[in-house]
């Protein structure tokens, strides 16, 4: 019955937080972006359509701002749910403060360890959600991740130009148009290079579609280029290449990368052609990354909770105060960790080196802790 309380008290509150911070997130990007919506609202239909106004334009505008922010807030929860839970263990153990059930555990001889079992039960529920909803969900709707508000309404990632790109063999790539919902290249022109960076031969083609680790060329021919004599062009049918369409789509969009799942990345990972040893450190970070900055958030999680959990009734407030800074300091570790490159160390194990740090300090904590 006890932590069937406390559970529910910690889970109540989460849930509350998470709806609150959440629902003022959106208010604010509302209020400043209104117009934007609105004028997207009346334009609607096309320029020959009748345009939307009053009642209906309002509408419309409501509709526009659902589709754009219930991906937006799926991503949310992943990012906010470690300090969410922070906040709520403190607001937990703040109520079971002010109505001396502390008191009354020691009183009916439980130690205040006790108190922990249940937040950490429902901590990793909402971490496990967290995972599924990273490696299941937000893959899925991962075009949905990375439009602007203009493009409220728009399910499409749409095509754009690729400047000149390397690949994991220090090849350039250039494109003229990027599908990026077909991951289809047009316009395609690629520069070979020898190990000196010199240009050894230029492959074009009209069209290029992506298959099983390499581009498939339409109408693909070869010319050479630099010391290598002059000739006519040589068909070419495929090139071998790293560089992938969930590369390019990660270059023209920032944060898609965080959409990417665990075996996207570990099939990039995969190839053989991925050579360039930054570029793997890179997608190892992101691979790994998330999981260390999911255990951060609990280890955060157990850090704060002897500031809250005390024998005695104390000023919340003041807790709270000397617990900011420290809860703070561990889930930006956490962030740093997983996303900053960490010299001499391999990027697989540099991720989890707050991790090491903050079991350490969880440990002291926990020790501490007078029951």
């Amino acid at each position: 019955m006890l932590d069937r309380y406390i559970a529910r008290q910690f889970l109540l509150n989460t849930v509350a937080l998470f709806v609150i911070l959440c629902g003022f997130v959106v208010v604010i990007d509302v209020v400043m972006n209104m117009d934007r919506f609105l004028r997207i609202a009346g334009n609607l239909g096309g320029p020959d359509a009748q345009p939307a106004e009053g009642v209906r334009k309002i509408l419309i505008a409501v509709v526009l701002i659902a589709d754009l922010w219930w991906p937006k807030l799926l991503q949310l929860y992943n990012f906010l749910i470690g300090m969410v839970m922070v906040a709520a263990m403190g607001f937990t153990c703040a109520q079971l403060t002010r109505q001396r059930e502390f008191i009354a555990m020691m009183a009916a001889g439980i130690g205040l360890q006790r108190v922990m079992r249940p937040i950490l039960l429902i901590a990793f529920v909402l971490t496990g959600v967290q995972l599924l909803n990273q490696e299941l969900v937000i893959p899925r709707i991962a075009p949905l991740l990375v439009r602007d508000h203009d493009d409220a309404g728009n399910h499409s990632l749409g095509a754009g130009s690729v400047a000149l790109t390397e690949d994991g063999q220090k090849r350039l790539f250039r494109a003229q148009s990027f599908d990026a919902d077909s991951g289809e290249l047009s316009g395609l022109y690629v520069m070979e290079r020898d190990s000196d960076q010199r240009a050894v031969r230029a492959v074009r083609a009209d069209r290029a579609v992506y298959r099983d680790g390499g581009w498939d060329l339409e109408n693909g021919r070869a010319e050479p280029r630099g010391r290598t004599p002059a000739g006519p062009p040589a068909p070419i049918a495929r090139i071998e290449s790293s560089l992938d369409p969930d590369k390019l789509r990660m270059q023209r969009f920032e944060s898609y990368k965080q959409a990417l799942s665990f075996r996207q990345v570990g099939q990039m990972l995969a190839r053989s052609t991925l050579a360039d040893p930054a570029q793997r450190a890179t997608l190892e970070r992101i691979r790994w990354g998330r999981f260390a900055m999911m255990i951060s958030g609990l280890l955060a999680l157990v850090i704060a909770m002897p500031f809250y959990i005390r024998r005695e009734p104390t000023n919340m407030v003041i807790q709270s105060l000397k617990c900011a800074p420290v809860a703070i300091a561990a889930l930006i570790g956490g962030i740093l960790g997983a996303s900053a490159a960490i010299p001499g160390i391999p990027a697989a194990l540099g991720v989890f080196l707050p991790v090491m740090i903050l079991s350490v300090v969880a440990v002291a904590q926990i020790s501490g802790l007078k029951t």
